[in-house]
């Protein structure tokens, strides 16, 4: 037989098995935080995608913020209207979950990260596949987790646009999640119901030479759930308002109320931000025009309150997570508008804003959608004028949608044209 006079060159720094001392390391702890987060990544993926039909993506480009997504895009369902708080409730529990299992995933990569450095990279066909899959459920995870972290505390400081870094980085992420679920699934289970001691086994996890413990598993495993409990206290009061909210203190929506009176609720865009200038929504500058098969028609303000007007309690929800409870909004029904445009059923609405600065100046809602006798071109709130950071003179209000659907300051509605 051949010997190699090559000289064996020992594992040192991380690769080096002795490199990692913590005797809580084993496959017990890094199962319990496994299942953990497969339920509740599996409930992230849900609701991310229920956020994602929420603003009904084939209907209009520029709906969609993710060109060129192919088969990724595949579209759900019209969104529906009904109940009215869907949004809020869907999107309320994929950003506070997301935020809650923080500390879980942490854990959980603390957890494996000797796995990573274990040498040779592959041992045969089904160990490279698991240590590919780790590598991109690594890489992902860190990367969905830390685009949605900052789109919740608005810092959009990555490159390009968060719908499709997010949307993409999604696909890639739950893809290498399914793929390492399915080829370890089976040992977590197998782990979690013999309770085998973190230093049995001799599986890479388990240190060699572990360090005296200092706390038990189930002391680390309470750290853990204390973080993400934490986490929920301090970020799940966004959605709600009085006291609850000015728990949300990691929240930018989260505290006092923007003021107070009938507009003294919350907000994404200021007028100011959006590059409102007064001088465009005085009475006698604005007019909103209104397209359709009868041609095109424009009303001032004044114009429109000699409509029929009707009330709707409804709340605000944003992608970002935050929301309020109904407010009272007065105006004209968007299916009044759509017969006065010269359609007898309601139908798709394209709706296009002053606002000149950010995305989504322009939106379309579904025929569905301007059906509803609750979505309004409203005028008022909580009984008085909107105010201009609501969207004075007129803003979009329709049940169940995003927020950023619910488009304010609106000067044109194209009722048929998508």
């Amino acid at each position: 037989m051949a010997r190699s006079f090559l000289p064996t060159v020992p594992a040192r720094g991380p690769f080096a098995p002795d490199f990692w001392r913590s005797p809580l390391r084993g496959p017990w702890f890094t199962s319990v935080l496994g299942v953990v987060l497969l339920a509740g990544i599996t409930i992230l993926f849900v609701t991310g995608l229920l956020s994602y039909a929420a603003y009904n993506p084939d209907l209009a480009r520029v709906n969609d913020k993710t060109p060129g997504k192919g088969l990724l895009g595949f579209y759900l369902f019209p969104w529906p209207t009904d109940p009215p708080w869907l949004y809020r409730l869907t999107q309320g529990v994929h950003v506070t979950l997301g935020l809650v299992l923080v500390p879980v995933l942490l854990a959980k990569l603390w957890s494996v990260v000797p796995r990573l450095f274990t040498l040779p990279p592959a041992r045969s066909l089904t160990h490279a596949l698991e240590r590919i899959s780790l590598l991109l459920l690594v890489g992902g995870a860190l990367f969905e987790f830390t685009t949605g972290i900052l789109n919740v505390q608005l810092d959009y400081v990555f490159p390009g646009s968060f719908y499709p870094l997010h949307f993409y980085g999604a696909w890639v992420f739950i893809g290498a999640f399914v793929a390492h679920a399915v080829l370890k699934a089976p040992t977590a289970m197998r782990n979690l119901r013999t309770m085998r001691n973190p230093r049995d086994g001799g599986e890479e996890l388990v240190a060699p030479r572990p360090d005296p413990p200092t706390v038990s598993r189930r002391g680390a495993l309470g750290l853990v759930g204390g973080g993400s409990l934490l986490l929920f206290a301090t970020s799940a009061g966004r959605s709600f308002d009085g006291p609850l909210r000015e728990t949300a203190v990691l929240t930018p929506h989260g505290g006092p109320e923007p003021g107070s009176g009938p507009g003294g609720f919350q907000i994404n865009k200021t007028a100011a931000y959006a590059g409102i200038r007064t001088a465009e929504t005085t009475e006698e500058a604005w007019r909103l025009v209104v397209a359709g098969p009868a041609g095109t028609l424009r009303f001032s303000r004044a114009g429109l309150l000699e409509l029929p007007l009707h009330s709707a309690a409804l709340p605000i929800a944003c992608v970002e997570g935050w929301s309020t409870s109904d407010q009272w909004w007065r105006g004209v029904r968007l299916r009044d508008l759509a017969a006065l445009a010269g359609h007898e059923e309601p139908v798709d609405v394209f709706v296009e804003s002053l606002q000149r600065r950010g995305a989504f100046r322009r939106g379309a809602l579904r025929a569905n959608q301007v059906a509803d006798p609750r979505s309004l071109l409203a005028l008022f709130v909580n009984g008085e004028e909107l105010t201009p950071d609501h969207g004075y003179p007129a803003r979009i209000i329709v049940p169940a949608a995003p927020g950023v659907l619910n488009t304010k300051w609106v000067a044109r509605l194209t009722f048929g044209a998508l």
